[in-house]
C-alpha cells in the first residue's frame, strides 16, 4: 500500500513510531500513520487503516475525560482543517490540529491488571516496578488498586525504562510528579469503569502529557491498541494470557517465530496484518458503539 503520508509538504518536527508530528506554526499537526511497533520497533509491515483507528478512538476519550484533565486538542475534523492542508486527502480521519504543549518526557502507565513486563517482574519479586504486590498473584489477576509505574521516554531508538516515582520526582518536580501520577490513576479508573460497562478490561495504559500555559494538559493519543491493553470480560480468565484486542496479537507473533529483538524486525504476513485491524476495528467499535 503506498504511503501518501511520505508527500506532505510540511516541516516534519518529530517521527515517532506511528505518529509524525508537523509544524503549522501557531500549532502542531500530528498524523497518525499505518505503522505498528512492537517491542520498542518499528515492524516494516503497514497494517492499513490502523492509523484512523488510532484517530478516531482518541478523539472519543479526549471528549469523554475532558472534565478530568483539558487535552491538546483544536480540531480533528478535517473538513475544519486550513484550505493549505485540504490539498492532502491522506489527512482525513487519521489527523489532528494541536496545541504546542511542552511534553513531559516520562510515560505514564497505569497497571489494574497483572500482565505482561509486570507478570514477568512478579514472578521473580513479588512487586511490578518496584512497588511490592500482595503473595499469590496469578497472570491477568486484577490488582487490589491501579498502580502508577512511569517510564523514561528515551529518543533516537533507545528503549524506554521503567523508574520509580522517585525518580519522577527528581527529574519533573515533586508537583509535577504528584500530579502525573493523579491524574493518570483518575483517567484510569474512569476509562475502565466505563470500558467494563461495554464488555471491556482496560488492563493498563499509557499516557503523555504536557505544559501549556504552565497548566499540565493531556497529549499524544489516549486509550487506544496501541497504547492500552485491551481484553474482552467474555474470554477474561485468570491464571495464564489474555486474547486482547491490541497489538499484543503481533507481539505473540514476533514471539512465536522466535525474533531475537535485536536484528531488523520481520515483516508480518497477510494473516497477521488482517487479524490485527480486525481486533482494532473490535475495539473501536465495542468501546464506542459506534460502526467504523
Amino acid at each position: 500500500m503506498a504511503n501518501n503520508e511520505e508527500n506532505i509538504n510540511l516541516p516534519l518536527v518529530h517521527k515517532g513510531k506511528v505518529r509524525n508530528v508537523y509544524d503549522l506554526g501557531q500549532s502542531y499537526l500530528i498524523v497518525a500513520s499505518d505503522r505498528i511497533s512492537a517491542f520498542d520497533y518499528v515492524i516494516p509491515t503497514l497494517i492499513p487503516g490502523k492509523g484512523k483507528v488510532l484517530h478516531k478512538l482518541s478523539m472519543f476519550w479526549f471528549d469523554f475525560v475532558q472534565g478530568i484533565v483539558p487535552n491538546h486538542i483544536i480540531t480533528g475534523d478535517f473538513e475544519s482543517f486550513p484550505t493549505t492542508l485540504k490539498q492532502y486527502e491522506y489527512l482525513r480521519d487519521r489527523s489532528m490540529i494541536v496545541k504546542k504543549a511542552n511534553r513531559v518526557d516520562i510515560e505514564c502507565i497505569v497497571r489494574g491488571y497483572l500482565a505482561g513486563s509486570g507478570w514477568k517482574e512478579y514472578q521473580k519479586s513479588k512487586t511490578v516496578c518496584s512497588i511490592p504486590l500482595p503473595d499469590g498473584l496469578e497472570e491477568s489477576a486484577k490488582l487490589p488498586e491501579p498502580i502508577f509505574t512511569p517510564s523514561s521516554k528515551e529518543e533516537g531508538g533507545k528503549h524506554d525504562e521503567n523508574i520509580s516515582f522517585e525518580e519522577t520526582v527528581k527529574r519533573v518536580g515533586a508537583d509535577a510528579a504528584g500530579s502525573l501520577k493523579k491524574l493518570s490513576i483518575e483517567l484510569y479508573k474512569k476509562v475502565s469503569d466505563y470500558s467494563l460497562s461495554k464488555g471491556i478490561i482496560l488492563a493498563d495504559t499509557k499516557l503523555e502529557f504536557g505544559f501549556y500555559d504552565d497548566k499540565l494538559i493531556l497529549i499524544d493519543e489516549i486509550f487506544t491498541p496501541d497504547s492500552s491493553r485491551f481484553w474482552e470480560v467474555g474470554k477474561y480468565s485468570v491464571g495464564k494470557s489474555q486474547d486482547s484486542l491490541d497489538k499484543q496479537y503481533v507481539r505473540d507473533y514476533l514471539e512465536l517465530i522466535k525474533w531475537d529483538k535485536a536484528s531488523a524486525a520481520p515483516e508480518l504476513p497477510a494473516e497477521v496484518v488482517g487479524k490485527t485491524m480486525e481486533k482494532y476495528v473490535d475495539a473501536y467499535q465495542k468501546l464506542t458503539g459506534r460502526k467504523f
